[in-house]
């Protein structure tokens, strides 16, 4: 390979990081007789489109020979940043190019002071859960990417309606309640999407959801909280929800009511982690 070169990502490079996204978890999902993660090429540029032009990302792509073959992504939107998606293309994998992007990423971390990073690795790929390790990454939590059709049968006590602006700060009490961190500017962009959720006992927010999705998080006081939550939803955006397999009474509630285990991931994290003091859905990212 060309010597590798590392530069920051601009919204004209998704149509090529796009396809190299899509094809590249295509073939390590298929190789393990798992569901690809994203439907199509257009579905993995849009979404890189969306990253590389945000600004709450930082976003940085692989270049050999004047060719971009990957990419790598971080969320900068909270106090904890999350890495991800990153892909190399297939043809050019093992060659140290998945290592630079993520020093890169790791080292615009640093920069910025996060208190941590963390980031979702499929638990069946062997290389990047050994990268990842190598790298300072800690396992945390064994998850289970779930999906089924929408339980859509509300639960007595608990009122779920849309998430407001005003709601940001005791949402952001409750996460930091949880895992000693808030999410909040990622929720706030959920908020302004429309996606975001609070479910409300007793007349006081007990749980919040950003997105009922792969890319969303959530979190509740209690069990119930997060199984009210799930049970609003009108559907499960991507790939599913992700659950904590740990978390025994939720996981197994979710098999009850019909959803099904899709594939394996691991939670891993970098710095600052808080065992969570209450149930909680990672994003794709954390």
């Amino acid at each position: 390979m060309s010597e590798l070169n590392i530069r920051r990502a601009v919204p004209e490079d998704a149509a090529a990081c796009g396809l190299i996204c899509y094809q590249a978890f295509y073939d390590i999902n298929t190789a393990h007789n798992f569901p690809a993660d994203l439907p199509s090429p257009e579905a993995a540029t849009g979404l890189l489109s969306m990253m590389f032009s945000h600004p709450g990302f930082y976003c940085v792509v692989a270049e050999s020979g004047g060719r971009i073959i990957g990419s790598n992504c971080l969320d900068e939107r909270s106090p904890i940043a999350g890495v991800g998606p990153i892909t190399v293309e297939t043809g050019a994998q093992n060659a140290g190019a998945g290592r630079k992007l993520m020093d890169a990423v790791l080292e615009r971390a640093q920069q910025r002071k996060f208190i941590g990073v963390r980031l979702l690795q499929a638990a069946f790929h062997n290389r990047s859960l050994s990268l990842y390790t190598k790298l300072g990454f800690d396992t945390r939590e064994p998850i289970s990417t779930m999906f089924g059709a929408p339980i859509l049968k509300p639960m007595e006590g608990f009122y779920i309606r849309p998430a407001l602006m005003s709601d940001l700060e005791t949402c952001n009490r409750l996460c930091r309640k949880i895992h000693g961190h808030d999410r909040g500017g990622e929720l706030a962009d959920a908020i302004r999407q429309g996606t975001a959720k609070v479910v409300e006992r007793t007349a006081r927010i007990t749980g919040y959801t950003s997105s009922m999705a792969f890319f969303g998080h959530s979190m509740g006081e209690t069990v119930r909280d997060l199984q009210a939550l799930i049970s609003s939803a009108e559907s499960f955006g991507g790939p599913g929800i992700l659950v904590p397999t740990r978390n025994a009474p939720l996981f197994r509630w979710c098999l009850d009511h019909g959803l099904r285990v899709k594939h394996p991931m691991t939670l891993m994290s970098m710095g600052m982690y808080q065992e969570p003091a209450g149930s909680f859905l990672p994003s794709i990212l954390y």
